[in-house]
């Protein structure tokens, strides 16, 4: 399984901080993730639905959306931070 968390308003938008995912065969990648994700409907789709970015994590190191993940795999998703 794959241990995915949530950070900051994504969190609270799905009132959720982490969830144990079994990945499916065909979920290699972020983007596959997040496809997945979205398929659960709201409060998912609207956390996820592009108009606002979100960074991801694998194994605690930034990588882009379409690295390739894993059932092993730690995966974190944050909004984007902004800061002053």
């Amino acid at each position: 399984m794959a241990q995915v968390l949530f950070f900051a308003s994504l969190a609270e938008a799905l009132d959720t901080r982490a969830e144990a995912i079994e990945l499916p065969a065909d979920c290699t990648t972020g983007a596959g993730l997040v496809a997945l994700l979205r398929a659960r409907g709201e409060p998912w789709d609207s956390a996820f639905n592009g108009d606002t970015p979100v960074l991801i994590a694998i194994n605690q190191e930034m990588t882009d959306i379409d690295a390739r993940i894993a059932n092993h795999d730690e995966i974190a998703f944050f909004p984007p931070v902004t800061g002053g």
